[in-house]
């Protein structure tokens, strides 16, 4: 007998494997994993970090960034985590439990949790008058998805001709636009609060008429403004001219909160942008205009990934 033949009959379960019927069991891929974002604003205390990481960390979640400030003398604690987690190990109304627990421990004056992938965009309407670069940056913001909102609608105290830019916008697109014409007398608030019905905040795109107490306190919601950085050397009609003329270094754009105090509300986000002896009007006022494009946007979109938590009476923690 051969060598070969000797070898073969000593295992014969090796030889005949290639003439057995063998079945695989097919895994089922890992389920997608989701982002979370939660914010939490409380008395500060020890172990609110511990109990952070262990809410998330016992539900098989993993945090990839986390912002503490604690401000030194104010016994307050804020925080921002960003996280994945599976959704079908931690459903979103667990998550919301979990969270909710959490902020009774601690007594918080805000916890807040966002999953972008899963949640609702944030609806928005959008005030502004005859200027329009601020809110032609917004829809096409929006339209981009740079912007994570859903426009309810357009509402303005200008009227804009069927042929602009902005109207063909909006009609292609399916978003309402309203103008309604202000006098000093009537400013047809409750109409706006009417339109505004089922937004989760307003956005001031150069909305140029003053707000109510009212009308702040009826709508209830975040109201977000923008106004160029020249206030308060140049106030009324035309202050980009008045600071060209004035020859001015440095021009800036301020994004803040609305309150009852007239372009005092808590500030969001400033941008500030050099100018010289080389910039005509045209160019200082585009300058202006860019500066205030950006910081709008830029504000719209921190506030939509909660990184603004309120500070003091009039400050902001900004993560």
């Amino acid at each position: 007998m051969s060598v070969v033949r000797r070898v073969c009959s000593m295992f014969p379960q090796v030889v005949g494997f290639s003439k057995r019927n063998i079945s695989f069991k097919t895994l089922d891929p890992p389920s997608p994993l989701a982002h979370g974002i939660h914010v939490f604003y409380c008395p500060d205390a020890v172990g609110i970090v511990a109990k952070l990481s262990d809410c998330i960390a016992s539900r098989g979640g993993n945090i990839l960034t986390a912002d503490v400030f604690v401000p030194e003398n104010k016994q307050v604690f804020y925080s921002r985590s960003d996280f994945v987690f599976d959704p079908a190990k931690w459903p979103r109304a667990q998550m919301e439990e979990d969270f909710l627990k959490l902020s009774q421990t601690f007594n918080a004056m805000r916890s807040v949790v966002r999953v972008p992938a899963l949640d609702p965009k944030y609806k928005i309407a959008v005030l502004a008058s005859k200027q329009d670069h601020c809110l032609v940056d917004l829809l096409h913001g929006w339209q981009d998805g740079r912007l994570p909102v859903d426009i309810t609608c357009v509402i303005s105290n200008h009227h804009r001709a069927s042929n602009t830019h902005v109207i063909r916008f909006l009609e292609r697109h399916g978003i309402p636009y309203h103008c309604l014409s202000t006098t000093k007398e009537e400013k047809r608030e409750g109409e706006i609060l009417e339109l505004a019905q089922n937004t989760d905040f307003l956005v001031l795109a150069r909305y140029m008429q003053i707000l109510s107490r009212n009308f702040l306190r009826s709508y209830g919601n975040d109201i977000i403004n923008i106004h160029h950085g020249l206030l308060p050397s140049f106030k009324g009609s035309h202050p980009s001219k008045q600071a060209f003329e004035a020859g001015v270094k440095l021009i800036g754009a301020t994004s803040h909160f609305v309150t009852e105090e007239l372009d005092e509300g808590p500030i969001i986000e400033q941008m500030v942008e050099r100018v010289s002896h080389k910039d005509n009007l045209q160019s200082f006022v585009q300058k202006s205009e860019n500066l205030e494009k950006q910081c709008l946007r830029s504000a719209i979109r921190s506030y939509c990934e909660l990184r603004v938590l309120p500070y003091e009476e009039k400050k902001t923690v900004v993560f």
